[in-house]
């Protein structure tokens, strides 16, 4: 039987959420966001605790195996205590809850420490229950093992009369795979990028600096398929990555058949000017974009990227400038198409962008289940 894994983007408005389903049935989710509004029918984006919950229940299953969030800003974790179970705690146990066999956090989301008008009630809570699983020493990794954190970290485990060293094997160091999945076991790896220790270290943290970034590669009857998750990642941060990952001699793990660009589609992903009809990209945010591999798809996890005269002035993301670079660069690389997630297969009534990945390549369907018949709208990649 040929090996089906499937990547799903859903339309949350201006917020991420990813799923990797692997073709074992194990399941990563990336990020958490659900909006209130969404609950009422009338509103484009998707009930996503709804969703996620009868995704669940179709494939008999109360829990994710790896919930990871690229980093704490709202529309990364928005609604995510109510939706999931916390270890932390009895009053977020129990009930409906799913369960995160493992949470994958960076270190930012331990380190943090800005005042409390600059922090989310939910952020406490998911920095509570990172904190929580690192001491006990499960269902948890940790990337970057900054100073900072470890001088939080020995004297609790002091405390606990263990070694300083005692949590070093949850913790994933940027350029290195994360354990638990492998090619040989998984047909799946998840290769750290970022964040480095830099990002967490010396200073004030800076939630889009400290943001995970994997490459998830997915492996079908012998071939190899990436998938580049991004959180909100500034453009100097993607270009340390390539200089970083360029000087290990890893430049293969730039390589990108699906590539979920940062921020919703924002210009500083790619540089510090917008530009006035497109952005010229920092020389190696180019490059990266020149990693993508013959018919690979960029997904924008955004509101619509209109092309209109108004759209040029607009000053939050998603930015038509930003879109015009990306599009410019797929074309170059023979790529298949940009996909925003609200506005598949229309604005009012956006539904998840689903990809297959099996041996044929990666196929791009519609499909009002994740687990029912697709609807195949792009043909299978050419081969080569």
């Amino acid at each position: 039987m040929a090996i089906l894994h499937k990547v799903v983007f859903y339309p949350v408005g201006n917020g991420d959420t990813s799923q990797v389903i692997l073709a074992s049935g194990r399941r990563v989710l990336f990020d958490f966001c659900h909006r209130d509004k969404s609950e009422d029918t009338s509103t484009p984006e998707i009930d996503l605790k709804k969703r996620l919950k009868e995704e669940l229940k179709d494939a008999k299953r109360d829990y994710f195996d790896v919930v990871a969030f690229t980093h704490a800003d709202e529309d990364h974790i928005k609604g995510f205590s109510s939706f999931f179970e916390l270890q932390h705690a009895a009053k977020y146990q129990g009930g409906d809850r799913i369960k995160i066999q493992e949470l994958w956090v960076p270190a930012s989301v331990l380190l943090e420490t800005a005042s409390n008008d600059k922090q989310s009630d939910e952020y406490v809570l998911l920095r509570q229950e990172a904190r929580h699983r690192l001491l006990e020493g499960k269902n948890i990794r940790v990337f970057s093992q900054p100073q900072l954190l470890m001088d939080w970290l020995t004297p609790k485990l002091k405390e606990r009369k263990e070694p300083a060293n005692a949590r070093d094997h949850l913790f994933v160091d940027a350029g290195t795979l994360v354990p638990g999945f492998s090619l040989k076991n998984d047909d799946a790896e998840f290769f750290c990028h970022s964040p480095f220790i830099e990002h967490c270290d010396g200073g004030d943290i800076i939630r889009n600096e400290a943001s995970l970034v994997i490459n998830v590669r997915l492996q079908s009857d012998g071939k190899l398929f990436d998938y580049l998750e991004v959180g909100d990642s500034t453009w100097d941060v993607l270009e340390s990555i390539v200089k970083t990952t360029k000087a290990h001699k890893n430049d293969g793990r730039l390589d990108w058949n699906i590539f979920n660009i940062p921020h919703h589609c924002s210009y500083l992903a790619l540089s510090d000017d917008k530009g006035d009809k497109e952005t010229e990209p920092k020389p190696l945010v180019k490059e990266l974009l020149q990693h993508g591999k013959r018919d690979a798809y960029i997904v924008s996890c955004s509101k619509p990227v209109p092309d209109t005269k108004e759209a040029y002035k607009d000053i939050q993301p998603p930015h038509i400038q930003a879109r015009k670079t990306y599009e410019k660069y797929l074309k170059e690389v023979g790529g298949r198409k940009f996909l925003v997630t609200m506005e598949e297969p229309n604005g009012n009534k956006p539904e998840p962008i689903v990809f297959e990945v099996t041996s044929g390549g990666v196929a791009w369907q519609r499909s009002a289940s994740i687990g029912a018949p697709a609807i195949i709208l792009s043909t299978p990649p050419r081969a080569g």
